[in-house]
């Protein structure tokens, strides 16, 4: 099953952000569920950083909450909001 996690930023997290990301990106790289995609939701502008999007392939919605709880960006209070979702991955054209 495919899950969706979908975070947004606390206003004014690019420094916290940016000062976290070395820590956030060697996190990501421990993941126990198999990550399909994942970066940065930006603003209008398409430059600043607003959010962060991950496509996790898990057995349990569980197993992806624990891992992103303990992402060192929720650690460091950079997300003000994350919604984990199920997603029916019905076409991909990589």
């Amino acid at each position: 099953m495919h899950f969706t996690v979908y975070c947004l930023d606390h206003d004014g997290m690019v420094e916290r952000r940016l000062a976290n990301y070395e820590a956030h990106k060697a996190y990501l790289a421990t993941t126990p569920v198999k990550m399909v995609m994942s970066g940065p939701l930006l603003a209008s502008d398409q430059q600043t950083m607003i959010g962060s999007f991950f496509l996790y392939e898990a057995d349990d919605i569980a197993d992806v909450t624990r891992f992103n709880e303990s992402d060192p960006f929720n650690a460091a209070g950079i997300w003000k909001t994350v919604d984990i979702r199920p997603f029916l991955k019905r076409v991909d054209n990589r």
